[in-house]
């Protein structure tokens, strides 16, 4: 199978390629259209042949997609917006670590790698921070499931040389845009229940237990100490990761792991005020643990997006001069729910 440029009249030049993989979630689907707007023709791995120009059960045609390509940008992964339970756990590190492997040995092989390589990662990697913020220089690296995850998709992007290839491991925060974790949220506040969800106790459990070869925390999670509500709320609208997913690719002096993470960290008190008055809904009943939890089984969600604390600033992306849009939580939620 053969990928040439859509346009290959003899007069016209060849517009650069961007290999997108898991470009079937509202992330991808946005980046398309950036990428297009940006002067790429835009290539797709994915799990259909229906939907993708390549799929992950042929690395042959994944290693010709990407050989040749100026841009590939990694998006594969299955949402955690799920429970825990052992064979999600599996999905979830296949989808982001071996779909990764897979795209390394394709690079590595390629007479004409590109020179670019952004792969998805997560500021989850980061501890539970009610102390102070995390950056890419000094941040703590947390422990627990979510953290093993990120730490073994970032180890199988960065291993072996891949000389002609930048890489940048984009550690996202939480994306607002229309994706799972705002518009759940933002029912919750829609019935009334978009009060802030306080950290208390629940019966433990084995479902935040590591996973991998380095599995690391305890085998019995038992809960963060109580956090009243302000837990901080480290969130990205999803046009500033368009925006900065350009900025890097125009910026070669970044490499490495880098937050895309807002600035203006939020705490999940005043997200939850900012959703109660986008959805125009004045009563916000706080969820305490139990009842939280009580919900989560009933939605098959966990409780960690609400209740870890994320405290993450983006300060290699500041560094190199690139600016926010959207800082305030208020404007940007409200702009997102109009």
């Amino acid at each position: 199978m053969s990928f040439e440029p859509t346009d290959t009249s003899p007069t016209s030049t060849p517009k650069p390629v961007a290999v997108v993989a898991g470009a079937s979630g509202f992330i991808g689907g946005e980046l398309l259209n950036a990428l297009s707007t940006w002067g790429y023709t835009t290539r797709t791995i994915g799990r259909s042949p229906a939907s993708a120009d390549a799929t992950w059960d042929r690395p042959d045609l994944i290693a010709e997609l990407i050989d040749g390509a100026d841009l590939l940008i990694n998006l594969a992964g299955r949402s955690v917006g799920c429970r825990y339970t052992d064979a999600n756990r599996q999905v979830i590190w296949d989808s982001r670590v071996d779909t990764t492997r897979t795209l390394n040995a394709a690079v590595g092989a390629a007479s004409a790698p590109p020179r670019l390589w952004i792969n998805s990662s997560t500021a989850t990697i980061y501890r539970h921070a009610m102390d102070r913020p995390q950056t890419e220089d000094d941040g703590d690296i947390g422990e627990g499931f979510s953290v093993d995850i990120a730490k073994a998709w970032e180890k199988e992007f960065f291993s072996g040389s891949l000389p002609a290839t930048r890489r940048v491991a984009l550690r996202m925060a939480i994306v607002l845009g229309d994706g799972a974790a705002l518009n759940m949220l933002a029912t919750a506040a829609r019935f009334g229940a978009g009060g802030a969800q306080h950290e208390g106790r629940w019966f433990p459990h084995r479902r935040y237990r590591g996973i991998g070869p380095e599995a690391s925390g305890p085998t019995i999670w038992r809960g963060h100490p109580p956090t009243h509500g302000r837990q901080r709320f480290s969130w990205v609208h999803i046009e500033d990761v368009l925006r900065a997913i350009r900025f890097i690719d125009e910026h070669e002096e970044l490499s490495g792991p880098i937050n895309a993470s807002n600035p203006q960290v939020s705490d999940n008190h005043s997200l939850m005020k900012a959703l109660r008055k986008a959805v125009r809904m004045p009563i916000g009943v706080p969820a305490p643990r139990w009842l939280l939890e009580t919900g989560m089984i009933v939605l098959r969600q966990e409780s960690e997006l609400v209740l870890k604390s994320r405290w993450v600033l983006p300060s290699r992306l500041e560094a190199a001069g690139f600016d926010f849009k959207w800082t305030d939580i208020e404007a940007a939620t409200k702009q997102l729910l109009r």
